[in-house]
């Protein structure tokens, strides 16, 4: 794979952030005095880096500076890391992502993702490029892909050449600038950030965006890739300066533990006396162990406040760049070979071997040479230039034995050098199935815990579960009680609705017929009348017809009077007045009569018409009580109908609630026996799983 090897130290650069408003209100010093392009003084002492940016530089120079350079070495096959490293709100994100659709205010990350299709842009036309993109955080010391919100908690694996890789990551393939800035936005949207008294956006875990590109020139078959790991690290936190509490307090102390692995593992390889570097203490140092001492070409930015508030954070990272700036990695180009060139390196294999075999036979000869007692000349001798200790298995097939004493040559055949060789690998076999055993072994009591964990939440998120269900079950019961009270005292207003509803029909049926009796007897008065008042009417022309006739007989009898008197004189008038007083008596008796007859036939009319009203006066209060049961009734039937409505709804409330009593029953007695058989099972699968280890 590695054609071209190169060591090369790790690129650590400086850059200072302005002082922000908080801090030039609370009158904080400006400590960091800047002494050329790669210097910077604080606190009296000078840090050296390969180069230092003021608080004046802009997004374009930082990336021509430092990170356009990187991009060429990817693209020719090597892997790169740029990650940026500080303290809480010291510029960190600012650096590597910046304003993402803002052309001055842009990053690293956007802007490498345009120079990487420009540099493709202006390559040879027969190579052919595919990029995968990936994007994760590592929050609370777990692996979370920002592109697949779903996958929280991803493992982290070794490849073939004892790569580390993020096992199940999404990848995206893209083509354009444009799709992977979507990638970036999609992925920070699903970021975990946070508010502090440092940070109005303080980033909560550390983010990884991979670039993954390979080449294949389709002349000559040549395959080169190349990835590059761009990472935003969230940034060291003193609880006393952000004021974080709650599960902000959580993340702050993940955030300064694995910040704590990355330092050991710097110092571990800046001493480079240790044997062994912890990698694995954190997730974030195992995946950045390619580019911390390995195959990595390594750009680290160490940002930092130049505010005196922030003094002692701002050197300790200070401190931090430059441990980091003694590691060296060892660079070599990811190429894969072709078939031609497979050839020639097993020829040029081929040639040395040969070569090897040839001054293994001088060697034997020479040392037949002195075990027969001869003295070989130092012109004939193998000079030890040509023997090499590191290809002493490779070019004699002896077996040497050293000891205080004396040194013992063994003279071993090529078939018990196989037969050795074939020991030997199989204990590597052994040795490695062992590590796989282990391994798997580890991950079961990983799973089994994880299985023990799951289960006790289960179990206690099932107490919970049950008292919950107790307490609705008490709840529903007390409603239910109350539910069959309010039923009961409801069944009684029915019941005595009903009782009243009875009475009141009776009432009404009584009032009606009544009010019949009295509509019958008013027909019959009414009936009575009608015939008084004709009656009436026929006395009263009777009446005037006979006062008509009596007036024109009094008329006749005045001017037969008058007649009289004129012709006859005085006797004659005298002997006539007695038979006409006769006839006036008699006419006087009979008008008398008559007018008696009508004193009694008005008193009578009178008597009718007091009547009438009294009647109609009866009709009208008869018709009163009766609009006034009918108002009544209906009263009462709109309220029986309410009632029974009520009635039922009480019923369908209660039907309900007995069937939620007996759900609810129900699941608690199956919680209560799943809680049971999980209390039943967990210990014999934690004794299988150690029986197993064991």
């Amino acid at each position: 794979m590695a054609d071209v090897t190169s060591e090369c130290n790790i690129k650590v650069l400086c850059r200072f952030r302005p002082l922000n408003q908080s801090e030039i209100l609370r009158g904080d010093q400006f400590i960091p005095t800047f002494q050329g392009d790669d210097s910077v003084n604080v606190g009296g002492r000078s840090y050296v880096f390969d180069r230092v940016f003021p608080t004046n530089t802009t997004q374009e120079q930082v990336y021509n500076a430092c990170a356009k350079q990187i991009v060429k070495d990817v693209l020719g096959g090597y892997n790169g890391t740029i990650f940026a490293y500080g303290q809480t709100a010291s510029g960190k994100t600012h650096t590597m992502e910046g304003k993402l659709h803002d052309p001055n205010q842009m990053g690293i990350i956007p802007r490498i993702a345009e120079d990487i299709f420009n540099h493709i842009f202006g390559m040879d036309e027969n190579l052919e490029f595919h990029i995968k993109v990936s994007y994760f955080e590592v929050y609370m010391d777990k692996i979370r892909d920002l592109l697949d919100v779903t996958k929280t908690n991803l493992a982290v694996h070794e490849d073939k050449n004892k790569i580390p890789y993020v096992k199940g990551c999404t990848e995206r393939f893209v083509s354009s600038p444009d799709e992977v800035m979507d990638v970036i936005d999609e992925g920070k949207n699903n970021r975990h950030v946070a508010v502090t008294n440092m940070n109005e956006h303080s980033s909560r875990s550390h983010s990884i965006f991979l670039i993954n590109i390979k080449q294949e020139h389709t002349e000559t078959e040549q395959k080169l890739c190349g990835k590059l790991y761009l990472v935003d690290l969230a940034g060291s936190e003193k609880v006393s300066k952000t004021g974080a509490a709650g599960a902000v307090l959580d993340e702050a102390k993940n955030i300064n533990k694995s910040l704590s692995a990355l330092g050991n593992v710097i110092s571990a390889l800046a001493e480079g006396t240790k044997t062994h570097v912890p990698y694995r203490d954190s997730k974030m140092t195992r995946i950045l162990q390619d580019s911390l001492g390995g195959n990595c070409r390594t750009t680290m930015f160490i940002c930092c406040s130049p505010s005196s508030y922030n003094d002692a954070e701002t050197k300790s990272t200070l401190m931090f760049g430059q441990r980091a700036k003694t590691i060296r990695n060892t660079a070599s180009v990811n190429l894969e070979l072709t078939a031609d060139q497979w050839k020639r390196k097993y020829e040029k294999e081929k040639e040395k071997n040969k070569t090897m075999k040839e001054t293994t036979q001088r060697l034997e000869a020479e040392l037949n040479r002195w075990r027969n007692g001869e003295n070989v000349p130092e012109t004939e001798r193998t000079t030890a230039d040509v023997v090499r200790l590191e290809s002493v298995e490779e070019r004699s097939p002896v077996l040497i034995l050293d000891n205080d004493t004396s040194s013992i040559v063994v003279r071993i055949s090529e078939e018990e050098r196989q037969k050795y060789e074939e020991e030997i690998r199989k204990l590597y076999k052994q040795l490695d199935d062992k590590d796989d055993e282990i391994n798997l072994q580890c991950q079961l009591v990983e799973k089994l815990k994880e299985q023990m964990l799951d289960q006790d939440e289960l179990l206690a998120s099932s107490r919970g579960d049950g008292d919950k269900v107790q307490a609705e079950l008490g709840r529903l019961q007390v409603e239910s009680s109350c539910a069959k009270t309010e039923v009961k005292e409801v069944l009684q207003a029915l019941e005595e609705l009903a009782i009243n509803y009875d009475q009141k029909s009776q009432e009404v049926e009584e009032k009606g017929l009544q009010n019949q009796l009295l509509a019958d007897q008013l027909a019959q008065k009414m009936a009575s009348l009608m015939e008084l008042e004709a009656e009436l009417s026929h006395m009263q022309e009777v009446s005037g017809q006979q006062r008509k006739r009596i007036a024109d007989v009094l008329n006749g009898l005045m001017r037969d009077l008058s007649e009289f008197s004129t012709i006859v004189g005085n006797g004659e008038i005298k002997l006539i007045s007695g038979a006409i007083e006769e006839e006036f008596t008699v006419a006087r008796l009979y008008i008398s009569k008559i007018k008696s007859e009508v004193k009694s036939m008005v008193k009578r009319c009178r008597q009718l018409e007091n009547l009438q009203l009294e009647c109609h006066r009866k009709m009208e209060e008869t018709g009163r009580e009766l609009s006034s049961c009918q108002l009544l009734i209906s009263q009462h039937e709109a309220k029986i109908r309410s009632l029974t409505e009520y009635m039922q709804s009480v019923e369908l409330k209660k039907r309900m609630l007995e069937e939620s009593h007996d759900s609810l029953s129900e699941e608690l007695a199956k919680l209560q026996d799943q809680g049971n058989t999980s209390a039943m099972s967990r210990p014999s699968r934690i004794s299988k799983g150690w029986r197993r280890l064991s």
